[in-house]
């Protein structure tokens, strides 16, 4: 709970931009493949030279129409595409091509899990726009460098009602939009190569006001963190301004990730600053409702249905599906796991989620970039389940086909780890651990069941681990009787 709790009610909005996994760009044959040096994927679509005309790119029309039909909204069978114009110096036609009045998705729905349960988040609109340049700063004294590679890349702009209350409800927010947009494959989401990019409109007001506070917008955000961090520093600010006696400005600022904090950079436009007219090269698109269906057919499995088929199928708790389904190449990898394991599903679970993803985030790789492909997971799982490893032994085969060291039967083979099932080794070891610990075995025998614990460990240390736990456990009380 921050401090302002009690008193004050924070507002905030996101705008989220999505890269659209198209091949080219949304009006020229363009290519929108990243890392290309500077100004050699631009064309003279992209920058308007005279002579020229945009023509749609009817893939970056499907995937948004997918988004609107995973987010249950209003598909909008005319829209229309508009110039927003504004001048600067990444951005050389002097307008960008965009939608205003009716863009090609309306109101839709996002539900996000929050402390107090779920809770819906509204959708105001997406709209299809061309991507700007960037300016270039870094390798520049004094000057700014123009690369105008992006200039015309495709964009689907999220917009979200201002339904959420706090920081986290925000990043909760992005979170699952950056699964969904994952999941139906419309954007590989990748914050760090400008692919999903989001600005968070955000004031406060006096708690039981009904009328919103003045807001600003927060821009240069590109990491879930970073927009909780941005957020909070900002709710902050504008309380300290508004308990001294001042005015909010409503304007757009910019995240300093270095110095938490954020800067003003320009007075907010509104809309008719930017002097919308429709665009007179694109006329009006009209979607056919045999296009939509088509689209709607093909749409994938989405999260919801997906984490609610995990508990269902593979009889997974709720936390369990949540984490499993949080991405679809992790749900993926579990349903492979499943698919080649005789192990339960509740024991993939748990390897995943805590051996697999412990490593993967000390390792800050994704699940894609996992050194153990699901088959060798599914191997390792299958040697716990026929008793070939115990627990213990199973996490060192786990470590050396995180350092690739071999196969499974391989690593168990050179580390010499089988597991002892042989019950007359087993029994030697339980003698000897017997002899070694009186008071423990009295302690048993008056009663004390939960020493029966300390005296299995003795045996799996004194086995190095390969005793099998449950023989051990079994013999140490036929001996003790």
């Amino acid at each position: 709970m921050f401090s302002w709790d009690k008193h004050w009610e924070v507002v905030i909005g996101l705008e989220v931009h999505a890269q659209l996994q198209t091949q080219s760009k949304i009006f020229s044959g363009s290519s929108i493949a990243y890392g290309a040096e500077p100004n050699t994927q631009t064309s003279a679509v992209d920058i308007a030279l005279p002579g020229v005309l945009p023509v749609m790119n009817h893939e970056a029309v499907r995937l948004a129409v997918r988004f609107g039909l995973a987010v249950d909204a209003h598909i909008n069978r005319t829209n229309v595409f508009a110039r927003k114009n504004y001048f600067y110096p990444d951005l050389p036609k002097g307008y960008q091509i965009s939608q205003m009045a009716l863009p090609i998705v309306g109101a839709g729905t996002l539900d996000i899990e929050t402390e107090d349960g779920t809770k819906q988040i509204g959708i105001t609109r997406a709209h299809l726009e061309e991507d700007a340049g960037k300016s270039l700063h870094e390798d520049f004294q004094n000057e700014t460098g123009i690369d105008l590679n992006r200039a015309g890349t495709p964009l689907l702009e999220i917009v979200s009602e201002p339904d959420m209350r706090s920081p986290s409800e925000a990043v909760a927010y992005l979170r699952k939009l950056h699964a969904l947009v994952r999941y139906i494959e419309i954007c590989d989401g990748n914050m760090q190569e400008g692919s999903f990019r989001c600005d968070a409109n955000v004031s406060v007001r006096p708690r039981g006001q009904q009328e919103l506070g003045t807001r600003t917008e927060l821009k240069n955000i590109n990491s879930f963190r970073f927009v909780e961090r941005a957020i909070e520093y900002e709710i902050e600010r504008q309380i300290d301004i508004l308990e001294d006696g001042g005015e909010i400005v409503q304007e757009t600022r910019l995240y300093d990730a270095d110095n938490h904090e954020t800067r003003s950079m320009r007075s907010k436009e509104e809309a008719h600053d930017y002097r919308y007219f429709p665009d007179p090269d694109l006329p009006p698109m009209v979607l056919e409702d045999s296009f939509i269906e088509e689209i709607r057919a093909r749409l994938p499995e989405l999260p919801e249905a997906k984490r609610s088929r995990f508990e269902t199928d593979y009889d997974l708790n709720a936390s369990d599906a949540e984490l499993l389904t949080s991405e679809r190449e992790t749900a993926d990898y579990f349903e492979r796991v499943a698919a080649a394991s005789d192990s339960d599903n509740k024991t993939i679970a748990n390897w995943m989620t805590g051996e697999l993803f412990a490593n993967l985030n000390k390792s800050e790789l994704s699940i894609e970039e996992s050194p153990i492909r699901s088959a060798q997971l599914a191997e390792l799982l299958d040697r716990l389940a026929d008793d070939t490893l115990s627990g213990k032994t199973a996490k060192q085969v786990f470590a050396a086909l995180w350092n690739q060291e071999g196969s499974v039967d391989e690593i168990i083979d050179s580390k010499g780890l089988k597991q002892i099932t042989d019950t007359g080794a087993i029994e030697t070891i339980v003698d000897e651990v017997i002899a070694n610990c009186p008071d423990q075995v009295q302690q048993f025998k008056d009663g004390n069941d939960k020493v029966i614990g300390f005296l299995v460990g003795q045996v799996m240390q004194k086995s190095q681990g390969k005793a099998n736990p449950q023989i051990a456990n079994q013999l140490l009380k036929e001996k003790m009787k």
